[in-house]
């Protein structure tokens, strides 16, 4: 059994492939200006200590220089009414009937239109986060798989086309919280998080020479086109004209955890990468039954860490975080339309 994930073009689709399903994961900017303001008025209201509060921040400044913290993960939406920049008119959520594994994302030009998705993974695009920063979901969203119609007005059409990828799919989340009474809150969670970094001897990717009239963009991410094919054995991604910046989303969803670029790599280039899944890789991309009752095959091949360096020059370097995670409180499945 093998399915195919591919990169999907926002106008056409997200991707002329319908037995693809890709994911993005770009997040709302972290919110410090409460704490920026706070101490402002902190200074006004105590004058009198200005001289000592300023020694004391320039004392701590310096070992804060010397070891510097890593920059902070994201916050994903905190409301879905904060969410939404615009409102879908019409919204329907239905069990997806056929029982093959095709799975496949359109983003039209005014709506998204789903089918074959679990509902896990309409969650994780609809906060825009990984699977480890998605916590206390019900069993049955791994398993039960939906075909979702969202779309504006005709005269909200336009504002919806100049959307990002992560905003239009963040207008799911008061319709979740419609029609799976869907509630959740933030958390701050100590997590491990990845920069994705040149191994000793450099990059060995190929740096694309011409620009592919099909391609698929990566949403956000710079032109190209990426995908992934899967099986119990191997999967393989690929790209062709195709940012780091995209590359280290397409690795985040592979191994679910964050991923950021410090390559300092600015071409766009064509890779292939093939590596032995484990088991958490294969929970989150192939459903569960998909070997037919037969136990899995043993996965071939080198892990996703060795590969990364031995056919493309590049390295995860791995460090504990506090990030900002959901957790669900409470999600009943999709009432009828």
């Amino acid at each position: 059994m093998c399915v195919r994930l591919a990169q999907l073009t926002p106008n056409l689709g997200r991707g002329k492939s319908q037995d693809g399903v890709q994911a993005t994961m770009s997040e709302a900017a972290p919110r410090r200006r409460g704490r920026i303001c706070g101490l402002g008025l902190a200074r006004a209201a105590c004058a009198l200590l200005l001289a000592s509060c300023a020694s004391a921040q320039a004392g701590a400044a310096a070992p804060q220089a010397a070891n510097p913290r890593p920059p902070a993960v994201p916050a994903a939406p905190a409301s879905a009414a904060d969410a939404a920049l615009l409102t879908f008119d019409v919204a329907s959520i239905k069990p997806y009937g056929p029982t093959n594994l095709r799975i496949s994302i359109r983003t039209n030009p005014d709506g998204i239109a789903v089918s074959g998705m679990p509902m896990h993974m309409i969650l994780r695009e609809a906060f825009g986060v990984t699977n480890d920063r998605l916590l206390g979901e019900p069993a049955w969203v791994t398993t039960s798989r939906y075909d979702v119609d969202a779309k504006v007005t005709p005269e909200d059409a336009p504002k919806f086309k100049q959307l990002t990828e992560t905003e239009k799919w963040q207008m799911l989340l008061p319709v979740l919280g419609d029609r799976c009474a869907l509630k959740f809150h933030h958390e701050i969670r100590e997590l491990t998080i990845y920069t994705l970094v040149v191994a000793k001897g450099g990059p060995k990717l190929q740096v694309s020479k011409t620009a592919d009239p099909n391609a698929n963009p990566a949403p956000g991410r710079g032109t190209g086109s990426a995908g992934m094919s899967v099986s119990d054995k191997e999967f393989t991604m690929t790209g062709h004209g195709t940012s780091m910046a995209s590359f280290a989303h397409w690795v985040s969803l592979v191994i679910g955890s964050t991923v950021a670029d410090k390559t300092g790599l600015t071409e766009t280039y064509d890779y292939t990468l093939s590596f032995a899944p484990d088991d958490s890789m294969k929970a989150g991309v192939l459903p569960p039954g998909s070997s037919g009752g037969a136990p899995p095959p043993e996965a071939e091949g080198p892990s996703i860490f060795t590969a990364l360096q031995e056919q493309l020059g590049l390295k995860l370097v791995a460090q504990k975080q506090p990030v900002d995670v959901i957790v669900i409180d409470h999600m009943e499945q999709p009432t009828a339309n």
